[in-house]
């Protein structure tokens, strides 16, 4: 069994982004799969610096595990230093993903 998980937060849909948060989380909290990584994409970094729920769940999952963000979006939004703030490495992630499926982590997109 694959024990690799790629969580990608890309929906803009609130509800959507908090319950991957809750998932992610909870998730490397309990060890249900080894290794976890998280990546923000698209319309979910906005609400990273723009909702209280989101911006404080993001922040504790930042806190439990490397997580990433898109640079090349919130440089365009304008919000990467609030966004690096939460604790998350904001970078160019298309190879990042690419290595991480290269590596055999299964994708799951939000």
């Amino acid at each position: 069994m694959n024990d690799k998980l790629l969580i990608i937060i890309a929906s803009g849909d609130r509800e959507k982004v908090l319950t991957a948060l809750m998932y992610a989380k909870n998730n490397i909290r309990y060890g249900w799969i080894t290794e976890v990584q998280v990546i923000f994409f698209g319309p979910s970094e906005n609400l990273l610096v723009s909702d209280t729920d989101v911006t404080t769940s993001a922040a504790e999952l930042a806190n439990l595990s490397q997580t990433f963000a898109c640079q090349l979006l919130s440089d365009r939004d304008n919000i990467t230093d609030r966004i690096e703030r939460l604790g998350i490495e904001v970078d160019y992630v298309g190879t990042i993903i690419a290595d991480f499926l290269r590596d055999g982590y299964i994708p799951m997109v939000w």
